[in-house]
């Protein structure tokens, strides 16, 4: 999720409440670039790869995840037309009211306003738990009713079992569970527990504001990892959750990567290299983290790429592959996150051929596109 100004969404929300809610999800929530014929070699290899994105944020809205829906950019639906296999779903639990990259604080919360415009249950307008649960439970709901079509990972063994099916069935497709920003556990580090438990693998310690974990780098004070950002971390690595740090401040990412015993996620995010701003990374940044064995998500919102096409996604690609090399470069869209993105999940073989054309080869573009994401799933999950 990115800023954009969100006041006026707001108000709506509070004065048109479901119906406001569609139309700020068809407004925010855009494709910028018409869907395009691509080459007969990318449309070759796309109907071979395994796609796996980092970061969505679906659960947000109430349109079906099972789609087909004509707004946003992911359901189950177009995972299968645009051979998408594998897509993290990532819960937002707050988002303050005066957000932006510099200087976020903690106050005010636009997510209790979409809760009650969307009809949420009532637990869900105060307290940040029953949002993820609540979210999580959406995401286990369209499991149950996808008669085994749709599966959601939560070990090792859960993703080895869906990449020897779907050599068998290629409309098979996964998702697995992130949380963006850790004050979802409301300062209680049993709840790490309780969203284990209800299907979490993934959690980043902030968004876009400083929280009792550490913080932000859009924050006030941009800190380091407090006591408790410290023993979340331990807890983490013990349970073999996966922590994400898109959003960290530099103290943070530096901090939680002399911590940790295993490799992060950056699921969503920009670079300086191209797109010089608060939101993105350093070099020196991404050299840590493939250092640290990581794997960077490209985003692919103009705010993280300084463009609205594809091309300016393949920019930041291949920057962040000419400084730590292709091993380390994934898909981090931030679909459905409030943000205009180049295409939507059915549409996935347009980067495919982007990549191509900008002289990556095939194995590079299955890197890229699923195979780094799968490599480290499979070392890093229960």
């Amino acid at each position: 999720m990115r800023p954009r100004s969100l006041l006026l969404p707001a108000a709506l929300l509070l004065l048109g409440g479901c119906f406001a809610a569609s139309r700020v999800d068809r407004s925010f929530n855009a494709v910028t670039q018409e869907p395009a014929t691509v080459s007969e070699r990318a449309a070759a290899l796309h109907r071979e790869l395994l796609t796996a994105d980092l970061h969505a944020d679906s659960l947000l809205w109430n349109r079906p995840i099972e789609g087909p829906n004509d707004a946003g950019h992911v359901d189950l639906a177009r995972m299968r037309a645009g051979n998408h296999a594998l897509q993290a779903f990532t819960i937002v639990s707050k988002v303050p009211a005066d957000i932006n990259i510099d200087s976020t604080g903690d106050q005010g919360d636009l997510i209790s306003v979409l809760a009650m415009a969307q009809g949420w249950p009532t637990p869900t307008w105060s307290s940040l738990v029953s949002r993820t649960l609540y979210q999580a439970g959406k995401l286990q709901a369209a499991a149950d009713a996808s008669d085994g079509k749709f599966v959601i990972i939560r070990t090792r063994a859960d993703l080895a079992a869906f990449l020897d099916r779907r050599k068998a069935e290629p409309d098979l497709i996964a998702g697995f569970l992130g949380i963006e920003g850790a004050h979802a556990l409301e300062g209680n580090l049993s709840n790490l527990d309780v969203f284990y438990d209800a299907g979490v693998r993934m959690v980043a310690p902030t968004h876009f504001f400083d929280n009792d974990i550490g913080g932000s780098a859009h924050g006030k004070k941009k800190g380091g990892l407090t006591p408790l950002g410290r023993a979340w971390v331990k807890r983490m690595d013990e349970k073999k959750m996966i922590i994400d740090l898109a959003h960290a401040s530099a103290p943070v990412l530096d901090e939680v990567l002399r911590l940790t015993r295993r490799p992060i996620f950056i699921s969503h995010t920009g670079v300086k290299g191209t797109c010089e701003n608060n939101r993105n990374l350093s070099d020196d940044q991404l050299r840590a983290i493939a250092r640290n064995g990581g794997v960077i998500g490209i985003a692919f919102f103009k705010l993280a790429t300084c463009g609205e096409d594809v091309a300016a996604v393949v920019r930041a690609m291949r920057h962040t592959v000419d400084v730590v090399g292709v091993d380390h470069v994934a898909l981090g869209s931030d679909f459905d996150g409030m943000v205009s993105t180049p295409f939507d999940a059915a549409n996935f073989a347009m980067l495919t051929d982007a990549l191509l054309a900008e002289g990556f080869t095939e194995d590079d573009v299955r890197k890229i596109m699923g195979g780094n994401v799968v490599r480290l799933l499979a070392a890093l999950l229960p």
